[in-house]
């Protein structure tokens, strides 16, 4: 008894002593690295004529070494320090031309080396392409000439892309971009002392906001912001470069439709240290096309002010945007409700324009019952407007005669009906060279494209008419049942051929030409090659199923090769999933995705472990639904609960997953669900939890859509947190977070305090800290030994569980 006694005691000391593994990165096996390396196909670019198509390569993943290089975090931005440019983002690393009717290929020459490209932009004739290359120590602005299929850089001084990296084309030989007026060497020291305390202060006012992250903290940071923030206007004429206008912090700027205005919004101080760089204060004004002021529309505050709760807005305009159809006019909305939305009134936004030369009042178009989101532009006649709810998952979409100034329903539903969405108008170019929605059939009809398709086979995209007087879709064309097949353009509306991208189960996602009016499976116009031959023979089925209280729910099911439940037996099996809230019983239960589309996997993926012997659903619904006039979270640890037995229910049932053997996983929201579901079941064997939020208090304002703040609803933040409970989690959990996370509300104290609570309770638990990693992970190396870490996890306690 004292020799068990002491080695017991012995195990436990070693266990604690060894607790912090200080591991050098590892690799998981080679089918699960080969997967994660293989190169990507290209993704594609084709003009409105549909006569080139412009091939873009990417590598797989960065370095973490190019992760590691020097960056500043202020303002809710990522600023590279040596080139006034975003300092995470995925290029482009080659460019090739197709010629779609001679189906010839060239590569373009003159590229830089190595090319890091970006923000595509085809010249308003479409034989140019624009494109942004990102150096380590300047952006510069390249032009292809497409039947020359070369690459010249055409700017002098680098380009400024830190709030934006948006070009203008004017003509096909002029541009607007911004330009650095510094260079990066000229940046502020940082101060070798402080001059005295970062102090913040409110004098009474509400002030609400998310926990962004990476904020303004002091004044060395409002100094660096400025600096790099700081831009100059510049138009490019055949490679000669004219100022537009003074140097400025320009947040966005716009061209007009006629190419005789700008429509500028400049940052302002103060800046705010609780919102991002985009809520900062702000000039909004027009300006013409040699910079000088026009009119100034407004100044806003900063939105600090915004009040809590979703559909409330600041009390102030917004939504600046010029009108498509038109030479150059300005639309903006504005509350009638003061910007909240529970204030019993009629109307609660008002949308008016000004046109140019600016000088009289303002024009009221119309006014929405519900909060404005938006208009896309057709002509004299005809305009779409949305309006919604997003606490209600609810939207209506209006026609509107400007003509006229009559504005009659549509149509109108619940944003998470997938089933019933009628798609989204087609558009084509207008004289000035700016989408517009196009009609048919004497301004009769629309053309509506519908690239998901939802139905209760799964996902079927499809191409319809809208009838404007009848209010009734037409469907044109559909996927055939066997295959995933959406509508990318519509190359000629009248003879209706279209561009589209193919694939099946087997058959690996390529795009074709078609023509309706011909029964022809179309031209293909891409041949990509499979670049995951070591999933050949995985099988995939979309499974259905019911939760005790009769919500329908799916998944994607994912077999090994050559698997044989007579002969291998139910398997160890990994669950994927991220909650969604619904309003709707019925819309939660909608079929969503499609079982005929090809496998592929990215870096997020759960489908790796379908090569080590497990089953795996993954996308399995995890609906919340809203019961009993309650708000949808109200019960969320219930419904989670329900979700995870029904799905594991099924596997079983089905045979093909062991229900003693089963893990569960997610990232992000889909973390905190696998942390809740450990807390409170003992269904799993083990869970995986990446980059989640675990502690509801640190985002007291509201989170996912949860719009009710801490104080208002402190016993649902209290329950819907797994740190309130770490003391029940008892299953494994393997913790894994970016140590640079620059999502609102996933902090990595997230994992650490939850790892230290589950530590502290005696709880089986491993914390992954990955170095320089924000939400999405990036880094090569890291992604490696991520799936390292999983692999191992798996085969420990689900695969060889005791």
């Amino acid at each position: 008894m004292k020799k068990t006694i002491l080695s017991t005691f012995l195990l436990l000391f070693f266990s604690c002593l060894f607790a912090q593994d200080a591991v050098n990165y590892q690799m998981p096996p080679k089918v699960i690295a080969d997967l994660l390396l293989a190169p990507p196909t290209p993704s594609i670019s084709v003009g409105s004529k549909a006569e080139w198509l412009l091939l873009c390569e990417r590598n797989s993943y960065p370095s973490v070494e190019e992760l590691a290089r020097p960056e500043y975090r202020i303002a809710g931005l990522r600023i590279n320090p040596g080139n006034f440019a975003p300092s995470r983002q995925t290029f482009i690393n080659n460019f090739s031309l197709k010629n779609i009717k001679s189906n010839n290929v060239f590569q373009v020459t003159g590229l830089p080396s190595p090319l890091y490209a970006g923000n595509i932009s085809w010249s308003p004739s479409e034989t140019k392409i624009a494109f942004i290359n990102t150096s380590r120590n300047r952006v510069d602005l390249y032009i292809i000439d497409v039947a020359a299929h070369t690459a010249t850089r055409i700017n002098k001084q680098p380009l400024n892309i830190v709030l934006s990296s948006g070009i203008s084309w004017i003509d096909d030989n002029t541009l607007i971009y911004r330009t650095v007026i510094k260079d990066a060497s000229e940046a502020p020291a940082r101060p070798p002392v402080p001059q005295g305390p970062a102090i913040q202060q409110n004098l009474g006012k509400a002030a609400p906001s998310r926990t962004y992250q990476d904020l303004i903290k002091n004044p060395y940071d409002e100094q660096l912001f400025e600096f790099y923030a700081t831009s100059q206007l510049v138009q490019n004429k055949n490679g000669i470069e004219t100022k537009i206008g003074d140097p400025a912090m320009y947040s966005s700027v716009t061209l007009s439709p006629d190419k005789n205005y700008l429509l500028i919004r400049t940052l302002q101080k103060p800046f705010s240290y609780l919102v991002t760089a985009y809520g900062f204060s702000s000039v909004v004004s027009i300006a013409d096309i040699n910079g000088k002021t026009v009119k100034t529309l407004a100044r806003l505050p900063s939105a600090e002010s915004k009040p809590s709760g979703y559909d409330n807005v600041q009390n102030i305009p917004r939504s600046f945007d010029w009108r498509d159809d038109e030479p150059a006019t300005i639309t903006w909305c504005q509350p009638l409700d003061s910007g909240l939305i529970k204030q019993k009134v009629p109307f609660h936004d008002v949308v008016y324009a000004l046109s140019a030369p600016f000088t009289g009042p303002p024009k009221e178009l119309f006014k929405t019952t519900t909060r404005y989101r938006g208009t896309q532009w057709g002509n004299a006649s005809l305009a779409l407007v949305e309006e919604g709810l997003q606490s209600k998952q609810t939207y209506t979409v209006s026609r509107y005669n400007p003509s006229t100034g009559k504005l009659e329903t549509l149509y109108e539903g619940n944003t998470t009906d997938a089933y019933h969405d009628p798609g989204e108008p087609v558009k084509t170019k207008n004289q000035f060279g700016r989408y517009v929605i196009l009609t048919l059939d004497n301004n009769t009809k629309l053309l509506m494209n519908n690239t998901t398709g939802a139905s209760p086979k799964g996902d079927l995209p499809f191409l319809a008419k809208f009838d404007l007087k009848t209010k009734k879709n037409t469907i044109l064309w559909r996927c055939a049942e066997g295959y995933y097949e959406y509508v990318s353009e519509v190359i000629d509306p009248k003879k209706l051929v279209l561009l589209t991208r193919k694939e099946s189960q087997t058959e690996v996602p390529n795009y074709y030409i078609k023509a309706l009016s011909s029964r022809a499976a179309g031209k293909p116009i891409t041949d990509f090659a499979n670049p995951y031959p070591q999933l050949a023979g995985v099988t995939r089925q979309k499974i259905s199923y019911k939760r005790t209280d009769s919500v329908d729910l799916t998944g994607n099911l994912y077999l090994p090769k050559g698997y044989s439940k007579e002969k291998d037996g139910p398997l160890p099996t990994l669950i994927w999933a991220y909650p969604r809230e619904f309003h709707s019983a019925a819309d939660a239960a909608q079929v969503r995705g499609s079982k005929y589309r090809f496998t592929t996997i990215s870096w997020a993926s759960p489908i790796f472990w379908v090569t080590q012997g497990y089953a795996v659903l993954d996308n399995a619904e995890m609906p919340i639904v809203a019961k009993d006039n309650k708000k949808p979270n109200d019960t969320f640890v219930e419904q989670l609960r329900l979700n995870a037995e029904a799905a594991i229910n099924k596997l079983s049932e089905l045979g093909v997953g062991d229900k003693n053997r089963m893990a569960i996983g997610g990232h992000s929201y889909g973390a905190f669900m696998t942390a809740n579901l450990l807390a409170h079941t003992s269904l799993f064997k083990a869970g995986i939890a990446r980059s989640g939020a675990y502690n509801r208090t640190l985002t007291p304002f509201g989170f996912q859509n949860e719009d009710r703040t801490y104080w208002e609803a402190p016993q649902l933040y209290y329950e819907m947190s797994p740190f309130s409970y770490a003391d029940k989690i008892k299953t494994p959990l393997l913790l894994i977070h970016g140590d640079a996370d620059d999502n609102p509300g996933t902090f990595p104290i997230n994992s650490e305090r939850l790892f230290n609570a589950i530590k502290g309770n005696g709880g089986i638990v491993r914390f992954v800290f990955l170095p320089y990693e924000a939400h999405s992970y990036r880094g090569k190396e890291n992604l490696l030994h991520m799936l390292w870490e999983q692999n191992e996890w798996l085969e420990k306690y689900v695969k060889n569980a005791k």
